[in-house]
């Protein structure tokens, strides 16, 4: 059972507000529809959504998430309700219809999203008033990136969501260098290999690699709910969305930082920190923080930190 409890204080008294788990029906469903992007950082696509005769199945709801990976919404209705299950089920379904999947993003999203789509971490997020602590045992032994969330809601207007369970993946920088280095002879061949984050570590010196492994160990570090995905172009470190995402420049020999603050609340420093939120770049973000040594590293923490708090 949740352990969250909400109080409403005043000048004399502490109140507690009572949570209670609302019936996931539809109502409930289309409450997170209609703010995915507000609650998950997920652009919606289609609700119950079906999955065709042969296969016999009705996905809650489809969504794209802000690092163009597939995302699957399953609402758990009843606490000896299987969704894990099911959604596994529906999972293995997208992945052998990703051109259906496509077409769908294609006509509600526009053909720059569609031609972007990640599939190398589609997520499964199951969402529900509690889980059992079997739900939580299963999904440690089950190597997929499933999410549980458990939700509460507060008087009439507070809605609180909390991240049960979440994969923490990350490759070790030794990893990532060696896998982009077996990878390095095909780069004439390859042109965007040449963008990759694997490949960029791969190429830059000792001092910038020491600088990306603190940032990657620190972040990741910040709290046991936070998730590392290694994307095509960066690394992306997120609770229910991303606070941080991370990219490698080795001419220029700097580590650069996206992250999920108002620039407008942050001392801009030329060479240090940047509103970006005009400037196109990969991953997600309004303040850039660019780090070129140790002492960077050590007067970005605090920004690292608020970014995380406000995630």
């Amino acid at each position: 059972m949740s352990d969250i409890k909400l109080f409403r204080f005043g000048p004399q008294s502490m109140t507690e507000l009572p949570g209670e788990a609302m019936q996931v029906e539809k109502s409930l469903q289309s409450l997170f529809e209609a703010n995915l992007e507000a609650l998950l950082g997920i652009r919606f696509l289609a609700s119950e959504y079906v999955t065709g005769p042969a296969h016999g199945g009705r996905i809650d709801t489809l969504g794209v998430d802000e690092d163009n990976c597939p995302v699957i919404i399953e609402y758990k209705r009843a606490v000896n309700e299987n969704v894990i299950n099911q959604g596994l089920y529906y999972l293995d379904w997208l992945l052998d219809h990703r051109k259906e999947f496509q077409w769908l993003v294609l006509e509600k999203l526009g053909p720059e999203v569609a031609k972007d789509i990640d599939w190398s971490t589609p997520r499964l997020l199951c969402i529900a008033g509690d889980f059992t602590r079997y739900d939580g045992h299963a999904v440690k032994q089950i190597a997929r990136n499933i999410e549980l969330i458990r939700y509460r809601k507060f008087a009439t207007d507070l809605l609180m969501l909390e991240l049960v369970h979440a994969p923490k993946q990350i490759k070790t920088s030794s990893t990532a260098i060696s896998e982009a280095k077996a990878l390095s002879e095909n780069a004439d061949l390859d042109p965007y290999l040449t963008q990759s984050i694997g490949y960029r570590i791969a190429q830059a010196d000792q001092s910038v690699r020491d600088v990306y492994d603190a940032v990657r160990t620190y972040l990741s570090g910040l709290g046991d709910d936070v998730q590392v995905k290694e994307l095509k172009y960066y690394v992306a470190f997120k609770r229910l969305k991303n606070f941080a995402c991370v990219e490698v420049y080795p001419k220029a020999k700097s580590v650069t930082v996206f992250l999920k603050l108002d620039p407008a609340t942050v001392a801009i420093e030329e060479g240090f920190t940047r509103d970006v939120r005009e400037i196109g770049h990969f991953g997600t973000g309004d303040l850039q923080v660019t780090l070129r040594s140790m002492d960077d590293f050590s007067r970005a923490q605090p920004l690292f930190q608020k970014s995380y708090e406000r995630s």
